[in-house]
């Protein structure tokens, strides 16, 4: 497999990851962290054309992700703690799997990591599986952000020295 742009005509495939991802959410005790039919077909086409979106793939979409390089507003500010520190970083948002294949937020990190060496990610508090795997890639806890509709978020953020 391999991580890659995510093109237009490829939207009904990241639809269906997506959807998938949710289900697992919902079942794995984490309802809330999406609300029904998010991402929106209209943002994923915007993060397309702007070279965010990628996708793992083969001959199948398997996983989705937002990455980007540059400041994120629900960033600016982090309560109960704090950033590592105030160095240039990149996102990563929006990381969805269809549940086909194993090791996706490793390969994700690992791309990610090749383009900088600052992230950030936030997770709902009630997803579980993502906080174990954050942490367990060397991702540490640092606060809380909310986004811009008041929800809270564990922030984490990944330094490679």
């Amino acid at each position: 497999m391999k991580i890659r742009c995510a093109r237009k005509e490829e939207l009904d495939e990241i639809l269906r990851v997506y959807r998938a991802a949710k289900r697992y959410m919902d079942e794995t005790g984490n309802p809330t962290q999406w609300e029904e039919g998010y991402p929106f077909p209209e943002m994923l086409c915007a993060d397309i054309e702007a070279g965010d979106l990628y996708v793992l793939a083969d001959d199948t979409v398997h996983a989705v992700f937002y990455f980007a390089l540059g400041e994120d507003e629900t960033y600016k500010q982090i309560y109960e703690g704090a950033w590592k520190n105030d160095a240039s970083y990149a996102v990563i948002h929006r990381v969805g799997s269809d549940g086909t294949a194993r090791g996706v937020m490793r390969e994700i990190v690992a791309f990610c990591k090749e383009r900088s060496s600052n992230i950030r990610i936030d997770t709902h508090e009630n997803n579980q599986t993502m906080q174990h795997v954050l942490e367990k890639l060397g991702f540490d806890r640092c606060g809380i952000i909310y986004l811009p509709n008041g929800d809270p978020r564990i922030a984490y953020q990944l330094c490679v020295e």
